[in-house]
């Protein structure tokens, strides 16, 4: 598969008053204690056996009973808050989690405190899915809710997983570790196809890793990572440790592997990259060498900041590739979760 970059794009858009920007995100565990109770925050609803959720608890282990998840957060809202100050954006950041401290209904009755009245909200996914989209929507509405009356209006940023500063962080990233030759492999957490039907998450990794490996000259796939749920429920093909083997079978010897669906090296990606796939790799006899996410890079950081510019100071709507930029808000009737799925697409996966 190839793909052929297209020149960044540009348009315009208005510029309400907002006073604060609050970054939003799945969270992690903190400590050891913390573990089991978030993953069952994570798992709330679904009847798993806390038996289920002690095998995912045992990978925490690796990294200390915590998440890489966190630090990583507010390493990101440290760089966003220096570039605000940079360029003269007086917003303060403030920072809530879906699943655990700081939980986003008390960050959003702390913002209500603080006199808060407009604000934007930055979600750390850059695709379209019910989990990494609407989900989050939904989230601000109930922690609205909770708060009642004197809570903010809530405005979550359009999906960015287009925007120049994020595509382009990316392809830094790949340039780090990336060999002529070497086959590109892009990842993203798999979803089941129920749910994938109602989205365009599919449709833009590979439009965004067809872009990507057109500038770094290589051949390059498409896998997935990150599968749970029951195996009778078909999620997107082909798992990233299958089609390792795979590649190794056709001779792919060199693979530079992508995360292109994460913006941060959280337990998804240390666990399931570092260790699982790399295991498999090199039992496969695969030279494999992983990019890091986005995480703080400076283009990244900057994207970021012409996003909240869009909205704030009639900055430039920049995009790159076919489909233009993402609608703001997102339309009616996508990115649902479908009856019948496990609403988050990660049940017991750590992060």
């Amino acid at each position: 598969m190839t793909g052929t970059p297209a020149e960044t794009r540009a348009d315009t858009t208005g510029s309400p008053t907002y006073d604060a920007l609050c970054v939003v995100s799945f969270g992690g565990p903190n400590g050891p204690d913390d573990v089991m109770p978030f993953l069952r925050n994570v798992t709330a609803g679904r009847n798993v056996p806390d038996e289920r959720l002690a095998v995912v608890a045992e990978q925490y282990e690796q990294f200390g009973g915590r998440s890489p998840i966190n630090e990583q957060n507010l390493a990101l809202i440290d760089a966003l808050r220096t570039e605000f100050e940079q360029h003269g954006i007086e917003l303060p950041i403030y920072f809530g989690n879906r699943n655990w401290e700081p939980y986003l209904s008390d960050t959003v009755a702390q913002m209500a405190d603080d006199g808060v009245q407009r604000a934007l909200v930055l979600a750390t996914s850059a695709f379209s899915s019910y989990s990494g989209c609407r989900q989050y929507r939904e989230d601000l509405q109930q922690a609205s809710a909770t708060v009642g009356d004197r809570a903010p209006e809530l405005h979550k940023l359009r999906l960015y997983y287009n925007h120049p500063g994020f595509i382009d962080a990316v392809e830094a990233r790949i340039a780090e570790v990336h060999r002529p030759g070497a086959r590109l492999v892009f990842t993203a957490h798999s979803i089941p196809l129920s749910m994938a039907r109602w989205c365009d998450y599919e449709s833009q990794l590979n439009e965004m890793a067809a872009l990507l490996a057109e500038r770094a000259g290589a051949e390059w796939d498409l896998a997935f990572q990150s599968r749970s749920g029951p195996p009778q429920v078909p999620w997107l093909e082909p798992d990233i440790n299958d089609h390792l083997v795979a590649l190794a079978e056709s001779g792919v010897t060199d693979v530079t592997l992508v995360p292109l669906g994460f913006i941060s090296d959280h337990m998804e990606v240390q666990f399931d990259l570092d260790h699982q796939a790399a295991q498999t790799a090199a039992d496969a006899g695969i030279d494999l060498r992983r990019a890091p996410t986005v995480g703080t890079h400076p283009t990244f950081v900057s994207g970021l900041r012409q996003l909240v510019e869009e909205k704030i100071a009639d900055g430039p709507v920049l995009w790159v590739g076919d489909a233009g930029p993402w609608p703001d808000p997102c339309p009616d009737g996508h990115c649902l979760a479908p009856p019948g799925t496990e609403p988050t697409g990660r049940p017991g996966r750590p992060t």
